[in-house]
């Protein structure tokens, strides 16, 4: 597993320290992926209701604070695929 992976991954357990409702999955072009469920945080390519996809600067922009998911959204430096409800849930979650 990459360290861009676990880095993100300490992360996001930091800031959804109880997990998150539905399952996401936040897939990290080139480096892999990651899903968020009821049970936590872990590396992975599960089934999930929502995707987000980014580069590596991106979601390491988001989790710092630095970059608006929203804002990344609409520029196109993030994609969604899914469930834009639970999308703005996480969007609301990270920020």
């Amino acid at each position: 597993m990459s360290e861009i992976i676990n880095a993100a991954v300490t992360a996001l357990s930091a800031k959804l320290p109880n997990g998150f409702s539905s399952t996401a999955k936040f897939v990290i072009e080139g480096e892999g992926a990651i899903v968020v469920d009821a049970e936590g945080v872990r590396a992975g390519d599960d089934e999930a209701d929502v995707t987000l996809i980014a580069d590596a600067d991106t979601f390491k922009g988001i989790l710092e604070g630095e970059v608006n998911p929203t804002m990344a959204f609409m520029t196109g430096k993030l994609k969604i695929d899914g469930s834009m409800g639970l999308a703005m849930q996480l969007g609301s979650a990270l920020s």
